[in-house]
C-alpha cells in the first residue's frame, strides 16, 4: 500500500541508536547517489541500482530489489526527486514487456539538491555546478555567493544544503524548490546569524588578532 504522503528518509535513524541510519535511509541515499554518478542508461535501471547497492554491501541484489522498487515508485518519483528518463528495449522475455521496455531513471533538479546534502557523496562539486545551472533559484546573488563560498569553505557550503534538505525531511519546509534565501531564514535556527556575526567581527580585527583567532580555530581541525 502506497504512503498517502511520501516522505524522504535519508536522515532517518533508529530511535535507540540516534547515530545509526535505518536501512531505508541507507537505501535511499544509495539510489540518489548512484543516479548522480552514472550517465549510462543501462546502469540507471532498477536492477542496476539494486545490483550496485548489493555489491557495496555484500548482499544478494534480488533481496533488495523490492525495496529499491518501492523507494522509487512510492517516494522518490512522487516527490519529484527522481524521474523516468526513458526506456530500454528488451530482446527477451514476455512480448508485452519487450514492447514496453525497461525504465531507467535520472535525478531532477530537486534530486541534485538532495544529493548535495549527503555527507559521504564524493562528487559534490560536479553536481553543484549542474544544480546551480538548472535549479529554480530566485536570487542570482545567492548563486554567485555559493560559487565563491564553495571555493573557500566547501564543508560550510555543503552543510547549508544539509540543513535545508534535513528541514524538508522533518516537515519544516513544504517544498525543496524554488530555492530562496527567505526559506533558509525560516529553517536555519540562527546558524547563519552566528556565522555572519563571526565573519563581520573577524573583518574588523587587526592582523595580529586575526592570526590569534585563526590559531584558536586551528586547534579544532
Amino acid at each position: 500500500m502506497k504512503q498517502q504522503f511520501p516522505k524522504l528518509s535519508i536522515f532517518h535513524t533508529f530511535k535507540t541508536k540516534r547515530e545509526q541510519l535505518t536501512g531505508e535511509a541507507i537505501r535511499q541515499r544509495h539510489i540518489i547517489s548512484h543516479l548522480a554518478r552514472e550517465n549510462s542508461s543501462t546502469l540507471m535501471t532498477r536492477t542496476a541500482i539494486a545490483q550496485n547497492i548489493a555489491k557495496k554491501n555484500n548482499l544478494l541484489w534480488k533481496n533488495i530489489y523490492s525495496g529499491v522498487f518501492r523507494d522509487l515508485d512510492e517516494i522518490l518519483i512522487p516527490l519529484n526527486i527522481v524521474s523516468e528518463a526513458g526506456r530500454l528495449p528488451l530482446k527477451r522475455g514476455p512480448k508485452a514487456l519487450q514492447e514496453k521496455g525497461v525504465p531507467y531513471y535520472q535525478l531532477t533538479p530537486k534530486g541534485l539538491l538532495v544529493v548535495l546534502s549527503i555527507d559521504d557523496f564524493d562528487q559534490k562539486d560536479f553536481v553543484l555546478d549542474k544544480f546551480l545551472s538548472k535549479a529554480e533559484i530566485k536570487e542570482k546573488e545567492f548563486v554567485d555567493a555559493v560559487r565563491t563560498l564553495v571555493k573557500i569553505s566547501p564543508k560550510f557550503t555543503y552543510s547549508m544544503f544539509e540543513i535545508y534538505v534535513r528541514a524538508f525531511c522533518e516537515g519544516k519546509l513544504k517544498n525543496l524548490l524554488p530555492f530562496s534565501i527567505p526559506e533558509f531564514q525560516k529553517i536555519s535556527e540562527n546558524v547563519f546569524t552566528t556565522q555572519n556575526e563571526l565573519l563581520v567581527g573577524f573583518m574588523t580585527l587587526p592582523k595580529s588578532k586575526k592570526l590569534d583567532v585563526l590559531n584558536f580555530f586551528s586547534k579544532f581541525t
